[in-house]
């Protein structure tokens, strides 16, 4: 066993105004270091995104409980890189503690009240669990569940937070991103998008598709992943890893601020699953190791490592007919990196997001009006409601690229990139935290997008 600290002089100084405040026992107020993180087990990037930048309310102080290796040594190294880079450096103090009862630790030291976590996905739910019952609030990397029973388990999670009045709340980032804020808002516009179509299964009313890359960038470094982060038992399936984000975005842009039934809104059609071959050379470049570990040579053909990394559904839901999927390649084009491209169909006009070779790789949001309007008419009315909408969003505007089609000129201000998001996400949980309470939404909506997920899962994989 490894007990150990890692100070910063800065971190030192900064950390010295909430490391004397008395346990945090009532609800929160926003007060400048009230909020103390926990980091469980971090496995993935994500864990340290959350901290990218500082937070007035965040203590700089961050307890961090992990076994010791490289999944552990890799994120302490982005958050020192975070904490000693040129430009507002955030100068955390992170105080970690390595040993097998990492997590009994964690339960009986109880250092913080907010646990942060990201990281082997076959883990996340028992994490949940237990860390709730210790009366820690929960803000878990996605997905929080990866198959029926870790679903069923999740749904005793929320109960427990109800129960003991603290918050669980999982991350999702792509809610941030403007081209798909802006494709809710022109959805939510009857002068635009007119009615939302029902679709049917040979033609979804909603559309979204994720294509992304085992090995890539990260803050313009190749990301190395961890050996188990092939294992589909540790890291999950395609169909409920990124597909989390997709079936999110279908319940937040098409019925904003509504609650989903997963047992009476949901109907099921179709899923699918297929595997990405990886080579061991390929492995090795991504994972910086030689073979593949004994786990995962069940996974293994003629050499040929194949991971359960994709995955569609089509489903029902409250009516409307949507698709999802996600495809993950080994490597990006030349200068592109991972891409979303997303169809909401209007009884007037398609919002569409593509995100290809032609758009630079950069996600681009399109108006494209149905064949038997008035494109006269329509033409006016567009320009009356996209004034509303600069309004909200100041410097967006229209260009049109033909007779029927207008592209959203988005000023680059908004587009902070995916890493961003993470700090967003966070700023709207810290206000949650002080308000005591989610959107009334949004815990039946996050059970029902686990639902879908992991139901799927299970209809793909009786498929023969």
């Amino acid at each position: 066993m490894k007990n150990y600290l890692v100070f910063t002089m800065t971190a030192l100084l900064l950390g010295t105004s909430c490391s004397s405040k008395k346990e945090q026992t009532e609800g929160f107020t926003g007060a400048q270091g009230e909020v103390k993180l926990i980091t469980l087990d971090p496995g993935h990037f994500h864990a340290a995104l959350v901290q990218k930048v500082s937070y007035p309310q965040v203590c700089k102080d961050v307890y961090v409980y992990a076994p010791g290796g490289f999944d552990v040594d890799e994120h302490l190294k982005r958050i020192e890189g975070f904490n000693t880079r040129a430009e507002n450096p955030t100068g955390w103090n992170e105080i970690v503690y390595t040993g097998s009862d990492y997590l009994e630790k964690m339960l009986a030291e109880k250092k913080g009240n907010v646990m942060v976590q990201a990281g082997n996905n076959g883990k996340k739910t028992e994490y949940i669990k237990k860390t709730l019952k210790a009366g820690i609030n929960v803000l878990s990397d996605k997905p929080m569940a990866i198959n029926s029973q870790n679903f069923q388990l999740l749904e005793e999670c929320f109960d427990i937070a109800k129960q003991k009045n603290i918050l669980l709340y999982d991350i999702m980032t792509e809610r941030n991103e403007i081209t798909t804020l802006l494709q809710r808002e022109l959805s939510t516009i009857p002068a635009i998008y007119g009615e939302q179509l029902k679709g049917s299964p040979e033609e979804p009313a909603i559309v979204k598709e994720s294509v992304h890359h085992l090995f890539k960038l990260v803050d313009n470094k190749p990301l190395t992943r961890p050996v188990w982060y092939f294992d589909v038992t540790q890291q999950g399936e395609g169909i409920v890893d990124v597909t989390t984000h997709l079936v999110d975005l279908v319940q937040w842009e098409a019925f904003p601020d509504q609650i989903i039934d997963y047992k009476r809104d949901i109907e099921f059609v179709d899923a699918n699953r297929w595997t990405t071959s990886i080579s061991p050379e390929e492995f090795k470049q991504v994972t910086g190791t030689d073979a593949y570990p004994d786990f995962l040579k069940k996974d293994v053909e003629n050499d040929t490592l194949k991971v359960y990394c994709n995955g569609d559904i089509v489903y029902k839901i409250k009516g409307v007919t949507a698709k999802v999927s996600v495809i993950w390649n080994y490597t990006f084009p030349e200068g592109g990196g991972d891409t979303h491209f997303s169809v909401m169909k209007g009884s007037k006009a398609d919002l569409i997001i593509r995100q290809g070779k032609e758009q630079g790789y950069k996600p681009e949001l399109y108006i494209e009006v149905l064949p038997d309007i008035d494109l006269a008419a329509y033409e006016k009315e567009l320009a009356a409601a996209m004034s509303t909408v600069a309004d909200k969003y100041p410097g967006v505007a229209l260009e049109k690229v033909s007779d029927n089609v207008w592209q959203v000129q988005i000023p680059a201000t908004y587009r902070v990139g995916h890493e961003a998001h993470f700090g967003q996400v966070m700023e709207n949980y810290l206000q949650y935290l002080k308000d005591g309470k989610l959107p009334d939404w949004e815990v039946p909506n996050m059970i029902a997008k686990y639902y879908v997920t992991t139901h799927a899962l299970e209809m793909a994989k009786a498929k023969k």
